[in-house]
């Protein structure tokens, strides 16, 4: 089925508002100093905390976020939809007032972290605190992805296998998982994504202690007004990352399907 000719119009109206600003940081990044910019002790000890709290929050959002999609997507009733409202909620809240609530919960003199500090356990304003936020902003990504294409794909295939005396267990793994795959990969992407573009919700529950909870865009915060151009360099390096998990997601749904298809 064709479409009309004149969404064209607004379709690269959206492309152009979207890529322009990407061209624009581009055309200003000093390529040929990045290399010097980047090599710099805080540069990168925020680029190696970013990339190592992001692939941690990623591997805690599929370890518990993939089992409650799953529980969603084949749940209905109040109670699942309150446990969806809840779960939907971090993804449109400001980043502070998300970091605000790990603060408050969390945090030396919160409702948790007072009787965890009495215990010697700190956690706000740590390493810990940084993967903590990333995971309460960036794990819904991945259960909506997910219980959104459990939900498209049906239960015909779990059904077959239960008659065939594959147990729950043993068709989760040989046919639930495997054919949601692309979506799981999808899903990943866009927690480890987000996860890497958080500032909000980690600066104020983690603070930006350098080595310890300064990540990439509190270090790119931070270096806006006094080094320009370093703050374009590690911006530069986020970008590249975010493309390169998008580029190698979708080459590994195509593929997926693909295979699924022959």
């Amino acid at each position: 089925m064709s479409l009309p000719r004149w969404l064209l119009l607004p379709a690269g109206l959206a492309v152009a508002f979207v890529a322009l600003p990407l061209l624009g940081l581009l055309v200003r990044v000093p390529f040929a100093d990045v290399p010097t910019l980047l090599s710099s002790r805080s540069s990168l000890d925020a680029l190696g905390l970013s990339l190592l709290t992001c692939l941690i929050a990623t591997a805690i959002s599929l370890l518990i976020g993939l089992p409650l999609a799953l529980v969603l997507a084949r749940s209905d009733g109040r109670l699942a939809g309150v446990v969806r409202t809840l779960v939907t909620i971090p993804m449109v809240l400001p980043p502070v007032v998300a970091g605000l609530a790990l603060l408050i919960t969390f945090g030396r003199r919160g409702v948790l972290g007072a009787p965890l500090s009495v215990l010697g356990i700190e956690v706000g304003f740590t390493t810990i605190a940084v993967v903590m936020a990333q995971v309460f902003v960036a794990m819904p990504f991945l259960i909506t992805s997910v219980e959104g294409a459990v939900r498209a794909s049906g239960s015909g295939y779990e059904g077959a296998a239960a008659t065939l005396g594959a147990s729950p267990t043993h068709a989760l793994r040989r046919v639930t998982i495997p054919l949601l795959a692309p979506s799981i990969a999808s899903g990943a992407a866009l927690t480890f994504a987000r996860a890497l573009g958080e500032f909000g919700a980690t600066i104020t529950f983690a603070g930006s202690l350098q080595g310890t909870t300064r990540t990439l865009p509190l270090e790119i915060y931070m270096l806006r007004e006094l080094d320009t151009d370093s703050a374009l360099a590690l911006s530069l390096v986020l970008i590249v990352v975010a493309g390169l998990t998008v580029a190698v997601t979708g080459w590994f749904s195509r593929r997926t399907v693909r295979r699924g298809i022959s």
